[in-house]
């Protein structure tokens, strides 16, 4: 699709902003953010995903190189350059990607001494001056709780974190919760937890079973009831340059992701009020 095109309008006048959140790496976050987009895209909703990661995985995973990548999210925190500007049209209909360029690793020492630090990301979305908004921008924050995770926290109407089925995981999660905890009282009032998505499931594994009976227990109906399995296809995507959506659709893992889009749409309908 060409960057011109028009993406369909957004929801209740403006974009819905979801960070996609974990300070540990390894847990599927940057796998989720491109699936989910995908899958969001796939219902006719226009996407923006935001690639907030220096390490630039999930535009890898949608097929950019570091080539293609100058001017993208670096340029959106230090330059103050336009989202328009900025977004990439992706092979996907309905999806744009702004990329993680290059010098985005610098960014958390320059933007230290500048004004509204933790603002950069917000001011950027807030002033876009795209005729239509995406009805959705997901933002791809690093494996850290840094100032670009800040920037992204501070940005999203709700924070969405993919927990791992392995121990150490959970030992984690209480840090992130606590950091979103803080931004709320601090940076962004009505940030919210929009769930908490079970990743890298197996059933064949007994420690799966408890770290999934274990998040239920503790954090209840905020933990989606779709699971995302390990899956071999999820893992070789990537470096096809494709979402496990596109490179093979039938596959357990492109299947979940399919119906964690469907449960998180459904979920935002049936709390119009705290979505909105």
């Amino acid at each position: 699709m060409p960057d011109s095109a028009k993406p369909n309008a957004a929801p209740r006048g403006g974009s819905r902003i979801l960070a996609i959140a974990n300070q540990k790496g390894g847990v599927g976050k940057t796998t989720t953010a491109i699936n989910l987009a995908t899958a969001l895209a796939a219902t006719g909703a226009s996407v923006l995903l935001i690639d907030l990661d220096p390490q630039g995985n999930a535009s890898t995973g949608l097929g950019f190189g570091r080539g293609e990548r100058q001017n993208g999210t670096y340029a959106l925190l230090t330059d103050g350059l336009d989202l328009v500007t900025v977004r990439r049209a992706t092979n996907i209909p309905n999806l744009w990607l702004v990329p993680s360029d290059p010098d985005l690793a610098g960014a958390e020492v320059e933007l230290v001494g500048r004004d509204r630090r933790e603002f950069r990301l917000r001011d950027a979305v807030r002033d876009h001056h795209g005729s239509v908004r995406p009805a959705y921008i997901l933002i791809d924050c690093p494996p850290s709780l840094g100032l670009l995770t800040l920037n992204g926290l501070a940005a999203a109407d709700a924070v969405l974190v993919p927990l791992q089925c392995e121990f150490f995981a959970l030992e984690g999660i209480s840090q992130l919760m606590h950091t979103i905890d803080l931004v709320r009282r601090g940076l962004n009032p009505s940030l919210r937890l929009q769930g908490i998505v079970l990743t890298m499931y197996d059933k064949r594994n007994n420690l799966s079973e408890q770290v999934a009976a274990d998040a239920r227990s503790f954090f209840g109906s905020q933990v989606y009831d779709t699971v995302i399995p390990r899956n071999i296809r999820v893992s070789e995507a990537p470096s096809h340059g494709k979402p496990v959506l596109l490179y093979d659709f039938r596959s357990p893992g492109a299947q979940a992701y399919v119906r964690l889009a469907t449960e998180l749409l459904r979920r935002e309908r049936a709390h119009p009020a705290s979505a909105a």
